[in-house]
């Protein structure tokens, strides 16, 4: 998959990074259980495991250090990936650090050759996906799921 040239350059206060030694658990569990829907009532250790199974990124200010965004991959490694729990702090949003932090995940997933990266987008989102050049999921007649009971 090819990945298109990063469109937001990052500011010079703020780092990537898709080192997973880097990730402050406690600090994502606190981001999106307090400002994400989607993880609502997930606990501090299902948080745990599911950065133990996933790719893992965040944004860090220069020069302390401190995680103000996260997002993670999902993915197999060859033909697909899944992007989840892409969340900025909201003290620093508007800064188009999320775009940033989705640019560098797909640079970072790009020698992979992935056939196919999906997200859920959430209604405020979706604007800002599709002008990053996103797309509706193509024939998602052709998708099932599968929820627990």
């Amino acid at each position: 998959m090819a990945h298109m040239p990063a469109s937001s350059p990052l500011p010079d206060t703020y780092e990537f990074s898709a080192d997973p030694d880097r990730i402050d658990v406690g600090r994502v569990h606190h981001l999106l259980a307090e400002h994400a829907y989607w993880a609502e009532g997930r606990t501090l250790e299902a948080q745990r495991a599911i950065v133990d199974a996933s790719r893992n990124y965040g944004l860090y200010t220069r020069p302390d250090g401190e995680q103000i965004a996260y997002a993670r991959a999902v993915t197999d490694g060859v033909t697909f990936a899944w992007l989840a729990d892409v969340i900025v702090e909201p003290a620093h949003r508007g800064r188009r650090l999320g775009h940033a932090l989705v640019d560098g995940i797909l640079e970072d997933l790009d020698p992979l050759g992935l056939k196919r990266i999906v997200l859920k987008a959430s209604a405020a989102g979706r604007p800002l996906y599709e002008r990053a050049g996103w797309t509706p999921l193509e024939g998602p007649d052709d998708w099932m799921e599968l929820r627990s009971r």
